[in-house]
């Protein structure tokens, strides 16, 4: 059985150009989404905090993000009814299931930048 052929494939294959799980795949990958799952990891934490931590991002996308992964059942967005309003952003189970898989590929990152730029010389 080749490394394609594994029990999701029946059902889901992001190789399948018409496969919708080509959707997720481009959501959990983005940069964004790893390092906003990363900040996540010990606590929830306010969007301000979030935009401190994830270095570089915009408002517009942090708000992009954060409403998709949202939308995708990563993360949960809790109200709160005080002056000023409050809005905190925390983990669900489903996005402290990618937790391993973020940082496993930034800690990839981390160790192999100088390696690949050398190969950028």
């Amino acid at each position: 059985m080749s490394s394609r052929q594994r029990s999701w494939a029946r059902r889901y294959d992001p190789f399948d150009r018409t496969c919708p799980s080509r959707g997720l795949l481009n959501s959990v990958g983005d940069k964004w989404t790893i390092l906003i799952i990363l900040a996540l990891e010990q606590r929830p934490l306010r969007y301000g905090r979030i935009e401190e931590i994830v270095d570089g991002i915009s408002q517009k996308m942090l708000t992009q993000r954060l409403r998709t992964m949202t939308a995708d059942g990563l993360i949960e967005r809790w109200a709160y009814e005080e002056i000023p309003p409050r809005v905190e952003y925390e983990l669900t189970d489903l996005g402290r299931s990618l937790l391993p898989v973020a940082q496993a590929l930034v800690d990839w990152v981390a160790d192999n930048y100088a390696t690949v730029e050398e190969h950028h010389r």
